[in-house]
């Protein structure tokens, strides 16, 4: 693997054929990440985020989406575009493992636990069920199902939400992948599950040394987990950096909105927080310029009219905005943009 690097996304684009017109979903996303890192992808509903996330899973639905251009590298030899569907079914599972983001409809009811975790394990590793079932066990006490063994026998309707979650990790996690994606994986769950979920993945990380990709709108989450932070909107990539970048010098209007629209701890609670105002473009018909420029406070001519190149802040931090280019206006940041969240 070039510079340790286990996945490479470059100039991605997919889009949603629907009766209304071609959905432009993923409009050029390019992003890396390392071997045993954590990237959080973050923004709002309908940024592409999940989007993201199917594509590098080959789980974009035959003849309603399509990627039409890019590559998806998986270990520098593999385009995950370009394999075919038996090809992919060898990797997924095996080598990347998904969380998906509600865990109270994502597993099978009229399956044992036990049954859905040994599945991958017999398909994928060949092992016996016997050899199967001890894997299976020894996973759920990884995951920190209490007495895993009598629990493998019982269907998901005995489980809370918080346990189901711990499952889904478990099935995700049972045939050790390189690259897991977790898709908003602590939405449906309150906040005390919410912290336990987080601990356990930034612990089975350190374990297994496994790449992670976080998909989640809650910064929080990000600062918790995540080394690298994307944040998208409209399709694409408008901020890219470490967690110390986007948190203490973000440079794009959009993730300044993203903060000021989030509790901090070192704030007086009386303070109001700030929303963003208006609403994401249509994917159907995206703006010519910059897709932020009509909900941008700082928004000048040239952004209605030419979408902004990423521009080098330092280091491996990038913004596509006109205003870090040399001759435009100085903007200050919003005073409460700056610090980190939670």
């Amino acid at each position: 693997m070039k510079d340790n690097v286990i996945l490479d996304i470059k100039d991605l684009v997919v889009s949603f054929h629907t009766y209304a017109g071609e959905v432009q979903a993923i409009r050029g996303v390019t992003f890396k990440l390392k071997k045993g890192e954590a990237l959080a992808i973050v923004g709002e509903s309908g940024s592409g985020k999940s989007v993201t996330a199917q594509t590098v899973m080959r789980l974009i639905p035959a003849g309603i989406g399509k990627v039409k251009n890019g590559t998806v590298m998986f270990e520098g030899t593999k385009d995950i575009v370009k394999l075919s569907d038996k090809e992919m079914e060898q990797i997924r599972g095996s080598e990347m493992g998904m969380i998906f983001q509600d865990p109270m409809t994502s597993l099978n009811p009229t399956m044992t636990i036990g049954d859905q975790i040994t599945e991958g394990l017999i398909k994928h590793q060949r092992l016996s069920k016997q050899a199967a079932n001890e894997r299976a066990i020894e996973i759920l006490g990884l995951v920190g199902i209490p007495n895993p063994k009598a629990r493998m026998k019982q269907y998901p309707h005995h489980f809370s939400g918080g346990m189901r979650q711990r499952v889904m990790i478990a099935i995700a996690l049972a045939c050790n992948p390189k690259l897991l994606i977790a898709d908003e994986p602590t939405t449906a769950l309150d906040v005390t599950i919410q912290a336990q979920i987080l601990d356990l993945l930034k612990d089975l990380q350190k374990k297994l040394d496994t790449s992670i990709i976080m998909i989640t709108h809650d910064l929080g989450v990000v600062a918790e987990i995540a080394q690298k932070v994307v944040v998208m909107y409209a399709g694409k990539v408008v901020e890219h950096g470490t967690v110390e970048d986007v948190f203490y010098n973000p440079r794009h209007p959009y993730t300044w909105g993203l903060l000021r629209s989030m509790p901090r701890i070192d704030s007086d609670s009386s303070e109001p927080l700030v929303p963003i105002e208006g609403s994401p473009p249509s994917m159907i018909n995206p703006p010519k310029g910059c897709a932020f420029a009509a909900r941008c406070p700082y928004a000048m001519k040239v952004c209605l009219e030419h979408d902004p190149a990423h521009t080098v802040i330092s280091g491996e931090h990038t913004a596509a905005c006109w205003l870090t280019d040399p001759n435009a206006p100085k903007v200050e940041r919003p005073v409460e943009v700056g610090g980190r969240v939670g």
